[in-house]
């Protein structure tokens, strides 16, 4: 009942079989994957300097391609998602002069990859892209292709291998040419995910703590509401500027450092909007750090209240969410054996997750289908390995 999802093999299998189209019969050097995240508790708390608690996905956006021996660059899209056209070329110039946006916008963050690599020059390449991260769903696709290629470039010319500067780097990428002032959790978690674990990080030292995640008895279902968001609009930049607002008028260089006893001091000073936005950072940054303590401990029904709680300080403080993902969260929740159930991702639309127990899967998915007025899709997931080369047979 859950989606079928193409595996790392299969991908590759389809990204290779381009590539040799695209270099008359010529097989490719390397091949790298890096996979997608879901956050389970912590959203929006990221940029904010907090703390999130993702896991890395098997869902995986596949690189495979060569260098080659000029300073032009060819790059291919086999995912259906993306938009046209699937095919771009390029030449690097040799004085690091900057690659600047354009169309298609998939290969922004490709371009914004190349700018920011840790060991320039970048040499002439060709790659080609498959995925099985959808688009738009709040699966952070964009974190998955960004770290994906960052890792096949290290293929071609390696850097000195630092994990978190790397995923800085990639962070980079999606600010200075997608536009997007995303925070460090996806990229992060992307090039750092730990298999049966996930990853409690914190955004402002950049230190992870993997929590463990390997009861079999407890599954993770993502449900894609198929309503696709984009944060390139302006509802995200401006959730990041009344949370920096709000700070300034506490005094705290982020809402990571104030306590909801300054906020309710302070109230006077700050319009309702922000004041809301603030209430739900601070509060949703505590939670996060009782979620992974509670799943630390197995204790799941706490977790999932925590999730719960989660969702509705989105919906009602922080106003990102929309009514398809009320309807998925809401009809998720009706289901005995589900621990907890929230959106998740930068919100608009995008995918929920909610965990719960393993033998109800099938019935909690039937129940979504039952009471959601559009059409879903479902993943049923565990915590999986972070970026990585992969050899070719």
């Amino acid at each position: 009942m859950a989606n079928p999802v193409p595996g790392v093999p299969e991908l590759v299998a389809d990204a290779r079989r381009v590539f040799e189209q695209l270099s008359g019969g010529e097989a490719p050097q390397a091949a790298v994957c890096a996979p997608g995240r879901v956050n389970l508790i912590g959203e929006h708390t990221d940029y904010n300097q907090g703390f999130v608690l993702p896991v890395a996905l098997p869902l995986v956006t596949v690189v495979v391609g060569s260098q080659t021996s000029g300073q032009d660059v060819t790059m291919v899209t086999v995912a259906k998602d993306a938009d046209a056209p699937k095919r771009v070329d390029f030449s690097l110039s040799g004085d690091g002069s900057p690659l600047s946006p354009g169309s298609p916008s998939w290969a922004n963050y490709v371009k914004g990859v190349i700018q920011h690599y840790r060991a320039p020059p970048v040499p002439g390449f060709r790659a080609v892209i498959a995925s099985s991260v959808p688009l738009g769903g709040g699966l952070s696709s964009s974190a998955s292709l960004e770290v994906a290629f960052y890792t096949f470039l290290q293929q071609l010319k390696p850097d000195d291998d630092d994990k978190v500067a790397k995923a800085v780097a990639c962070q980079q990428a999606e600010h200075t040419h997608a536009g997007v002032p995303c925070g460090i959790m996806d990229q992060f978690v992307s090039v750092l995910g730990r298999e049966a674990h996930a990853l409690l990080i914190d955004c402002r030292s950049l230190q992870a703590t993997p929590i463990p995640l390997a009861d079999a008895n407890v599954v993770i279902l993502i449900t894609n509401s198929n309503v696709r968001h984009s944060l390139t609009g302006s509802e995200y930049p401006m959730r990041r500027r009344q949370c920096e607002e709000a700070a300034t008028i506490l005094g705290k260089p982020s809402l990571r450092d104030a306590t909801m006893k300054e906020l309710e001091e302070m109230r006077d000073q700050l319009d309702d909007v922000t004041y809301r936005r603030a209430c739900h950072v601070i509060q949703e940054i505590k939670r996060t750090v009782q979620g992974a303590e509670a799943l630390k401990r197995g204790a799941y029904k706490e977790f999932g209240k925590l999730m719960v709680e989660s969702h509705n300080s989105l919906r009602d403080l922080y106003e990102v969410s929309c009514r398809e993902l009320e309807e998925l969260v809401t009809a998720a929740l009706e289901v005995d054996g589900v621990f907890g159930s929230r959106m998740t991702g930068g919100g608009f639309g995008g995918c929920t997750v909610t965990l719960l127990q393993a033998h109800a899967i099938d019935k909690t998915i039937l129940h979504i289908q039952e009471r959601y007025s559009g059409t879903p899709t479902f993943y049923v997931t565990t915590p999986s390995e972070g970026a990585r080369a992969l050899r070719l047979s």
